[in-house]
């Protein structure tokens, strides 16, 4: 006791405050101004008294005392409870360091097979569990040896997320019917207890003031059920109550989602939920035939005829629900159930006719059709059918009589009737039924096509008395509905009578103050898009009588004849047009064109030409063409000085000078255009055919300095820049050659044929950055260019992205033939032959004048096409007569192709293109 040290002498423990305890800390003395540090602040001290009066259990903490995630339990070196209040000494620490060592050696010891234990373990476990990234380590590696044809050829992924998805979810889908109970127990959740009264109302027994009203509940189970049904049928619904659907629509969706066999979960679904449609109104036949034919879908053929005859005996009146049960028997039965439908409802024409239709031999049907008449003298319908059962016309006609004599409003009736009669007779029979119908303007047609039929078309106007007529009565039919009587005429061969309609209503309701011209031509490209030739035929036909001097009706109607007529009416039609229009020399022209297998007509045309037209430049130059294509040089030279002496202008210079070239003589040609130069130094094409001359003789610098006068005289003519820099690009002369396309750049700042050009030289010189580089500058001015985007997917980017930088390319671009042809190169390359077809045929269709796309088209037809296809290429191809295209002018314009036709320039460009 001795040794024990006093209290007040004791070193103080540890983050010692002293007044902690009772809280007389935090005050301060005037000496301790200065250097004394502050006190802790009051939520510090509550904190720490809070917290060790929960470790000493004078109050209990915030935390729940039975929570699991306690301190206590997770650690177990936290002392508390008889240790709280322990001081953590120096011997402590020395005991904890040593136990430490303990632990550290121990775990030192079983170190290298717990290691190997656990490396062995992981092992296994990633052997049995690989990566996916693992498992395609070794396809990844493969990828190297894939060539870029390989992976051009590989096939593209089509898009099935979508139709997964959907056809997840529609399997997925399920519908339930939801019991009274579900409902009652929603609606009355706060109700303990409930007592019915006699009124349908219920109490509560808590006398809490809920009150439920079955009621109630009754009608909302029906609108629920309601909107179930609604829901599986994909809202085919009808008006009336909540039971009111449409059972067949809901049946198709099913069908349709599922297939011809559904699940027995949606057979049980769908059966369920027609029940309950047929135990809500037993009344009503659309639930009975669905049940039914839900049954033969189940593969329950009795079930549904049971489910049918049940549905008969509560809806005797519906004739749908007995010719559903007709269907469902057999021919025997069915004939049984026929005689119960009848019997119930005599009137109804359908049954009538499935009850003749159930009778085997010809006799029997007559016999059911004349019992029906009995019940049902004015059904139309069944006097048809009688009709069409008799086989001997005589008698057919007595029939319609008589059932003209029943129905006289029936237009069909007496339309039979008349075409059965013998053509004096159905006048009369026309007349009697203008009497019962005087507004049907289908008896006039019928009258007219009589007329027709007795060759007294032209004697008798029929149409135009029915125009009268029937304008008087204010009956008459609009524009639109004579044309489409009139194509019915034509479809049915009467043409005359198709004629007439036209030429007697075709101005029927247009004012001069509108656009009939206009009108009359969106009619005849109507009814030529319908296939119907000798209606647009007569339309342009009435329009040039009221137009006489019209250019582009005339164009209209020779192209109508060229393309669906015969030679005999496009000569004609050109005749006309020359009369009409004696000053417009491309009627001329064409006549001559097409009178040029004999040359003394075609002389004749284009001397009449010269009597309208006598110094017209196009009739002289069409007048040397016909000459030179048959082999009279002389006399072709001779048109031509008489030309430039009468009509001196640019074009018959550079048709002498290209005269002279294609018969060889350079020099002659040389000294033309010399001559025409000194008259016409703004021409372009006199300076390229001037250096073309030069390039022809081999001279060189002469070419240069023709072609650089001519870039300057003419500084805005692409086709002279380009062919100036190949000139300098043949001669070895890459850096001129890139100076005058800066140069032309510079006039022309935004040509994409420059621009392309330009790239061209450089990927020509190996320069294929510089090339990018620029293409990135063009594409940005000039971002729908097909051109410049067709030279970058082809040339400059490789195969794996051609398709990508095609799509972006059709976006942007929209519509260029030019790059519609890309697309169709590009696809057959793939092998996908049909859509590279339709893409050819799009460009063909986008730009009939693009030669460059019926050489295409022809190459791609030359291996993967018909005979019979190329065959009608080639036609459609010399119709259309192309002049344009990079490759096509090179190759038709070329000296040793003139006078070839338009077949040879185009199986020379296909040759040609790679």
């Amino acid at each position: 006791m001795a040794s024990r040290r006093d209290f007040l002498n004791q070193q103080a423990p540890e983050n010692y405050v002293a007044g902690l305890g009772r809280g007389a800390t935090g005050f301060t003395t005037r000496s301790d101004l200065g250097p004394a540090r502050d006190g802790p602040s009051d939520d510090q001290i509550k904190a720490a008294v809070a917290k060790r009066s929960a470790q000493l259990g004078l109050t209990e903490s915030k935390d729940d005392a039975n929570d699991d995630d306690d301190g206590r339990y997770q650690d177990p070196e936290n002392e508390v409870g008889l240790f709280a209040g322990g001081i953590y000494e120096k011997d402590d620490e020395e005991a904890d360091r040593i136990w430490k060592e303990v632990d550290d050696k121990m775990a030192r010891r079983r170190q290298k097979q717990r290691e190997a234990r656990e490396t062995a373990e992981r092992e296994e476990y990633e052997r049995q569990n690989p990566k996916i990234q693992q498992q395609f380590a070794g396809l990844k590696r493969a990828l190297e040896t894939v060539t870029d044809e390989e992976w051009a050829n590989l096939p593209d992924v089509k898009d099935l997320t979508g139709k997964t998805k959907r056809a997840r979810q529609a399997r997925m889908q399920r519908f339930y019917a939801v019991p009274d109970s579900v409902l009652a127990a929603s609606r009355d959740a706060g109700e303990f207890g409930t007592t019915v009264a006699d009124d349908g109302t219920a109490t509560s027994a808590a006398n809490d003031g809920t009150v439920t009203d079955f009621a109630k509940i009754g009608a909302a189970r029906d609108k629920v059920l309601q909107a179930k049904l609604e829901q599986a049928s994909q809202g085919t619904v009808s008006s009336g109550s909540a039971t009111s659907i449409d059972p067949k629509g809901y049946l198709t969706s099913l069908s349709n989602t599922q297939g011809a066999e559904q699940s027995i979960g949606d057979i049980e679904k769908f059966r369920k939920m027609l029940k309950s449609a047929v135990d809500s109104n037993v009344k009503q036949a659309s639930s009975w035939i669905a049940a039914a034919r839900l049954e033969i879908v189940a593969g329950k053929p009795a079930a549904a005829r049971n489910l049918i005859a049940k549905g008969c005996e509560h809806c005797p009146k519906s004739e749908d629900i007995w010719l559903e049960n007709i269907h469902l028997n057999d021919n025997r039965n069915a004939k049984v159930i026929a005689a119960q439908a009848i019997k119930q409802n005599p009137r109804s024409v359908k049954l009538w006719v499935e009850a003749m239709k159930l009778e085997n031999d010809l006799r029997s049907k007559k016999k059911v059709i004349r019992f029906a008449l009995d019940n049902n003298p004015e059904s139309e319908a069944l006097w048809k059918e009688a009709v069409n059962l008799e086989e001997d016309p005589e008698d057919a006609r007595l029939l319609l009589a008589k059932a003209t004599d029943l129905i006289p409003e029936s237009l069909d009736l007496w339309l039979a009737l008349a075409r059965l009669e013998t053509p004096k007779n159905a006048q009369k029979v026309l007349n009697k039924a203008l009497k019962k119908l005087p507004n049907s303007h289908e008896l006039f047609i019928a009258g007219a096509r009589l007329q027709e039929q007795l060759g007294e078309a032209s004697k008798k106007p029929v149409m135009r008395n029915a125009v009268k007529f029937l304008t008087m009565r204010e009956a008459m039919p609009k524009r639109e509905e004579w044309i489409a009587e009139a194509e019915k005429c034509e479809e049915e061969g009467a043409i005359l009578t198709c004629q007439s309609i036209i030429e007697e209503t075709l101005g029927y309701g247009l004012d001069e103050d509108d656009d009939r011209k206009e009108i009359w031509m969106e009619d005849a490209k109507a009814s030529i898009n319908r296939g119907k030739i000798m209606t647009a035929r007569a339309i342009y036909a009435y329009a040039l009588r009221v137009f006489v001097n019209s250019k582009t009706l005339y164009l209209a109607a020779v192209d109508l004849e060229r393309n669906h007529g015969t030679k005999e009416g496009l000569l004609d039609s050109l005749e006309k047009a020359v009369e009409a229009c004696p000053h417009i020399e491309t009627f001329w022209l064409m006549l001559s064109k097409e009178k040029s297998g004999e040359l003394n007509e075609a002389r004749r045309v284009l001397a009449r030409a010269f009597k309208q037209n006598p110094d017209n430049e196009d009739i002289w130059l069409a007048a040397v063409k016909l000459e030179a294509d048959n082999g009279e040089t002389d006399q072709a030279r001779d048109l031509l000085r008489t030309a430039r002496q009468n009509a001196p202008t640019d074009r018959v210079w550079m048709r002498s000078v290209a005269f002279e070239r294609q018969l060889g003589n350079d020099e002659a040609a040389l000294d033309l255009v010399q001559d025409a130069l000194q008259l016409f130094p703004g021409a372009p094409k006199l300076w390229m055919m001037k250096g073309q001359i030069y390039e022809a003789l081999g001279r060189q610098p002469q070419a240069r300095d023709a072609y650089s006068t001519g870039v300057r005289a003419v500084p805005s003519s692409i086709p002279l820049w380009l062919l100036y820099s190949r000139l300098e690009e043949r001669s070895g002369n890459t850096v001129k050659a890139r100076s005058v396309l800066d140069r032309a750049r510079q006039a022309v700042p935004k040509s994409p044929e420059l621009w392309c050009e330009l790239i061209r030289v450089e990927r020509r010189a190996g320069n294929i950055g510089q090339a990018k580089s620029l293409m990135a500058s063009a594409l940005q001015q000039m971002p729908k260019s097909g051109l410049l985007w067709t030279e970058r997917i082809l040339n400059l980017e490789p195969r794996t992205q051609r398709k990508a930088l095609l799509t972006e390319a059709i976006k942007k671009v929209e519509n260029d033939p030019i790059l519609l042809v890309t697309a169709g190169r590009i696809l057959w390359a793939e092998r996908k032959l049909d859509r590279a077809q339709n893409w050819f045929e799009k460009a063909l269709l986008l730009d009939r004048d693009m030669g460059d796309t019926w050489a295409w088209y022809y190459k791609f037809l030359t291996q993967h096409g018909t005979d019979e296809k190329r065959e009608d290429l080639v036609a459609k191809c010399s119709l259309n007569d192309p002049r344009h295209g990079e490759h096509w002018q090179s190759v038709a314009k070329d000296p040793k192709n003139a006078g070839k036709s338009t077949e040879d320039i185009l199986k020379l460009v296909a040759a040609s293109l790679s």
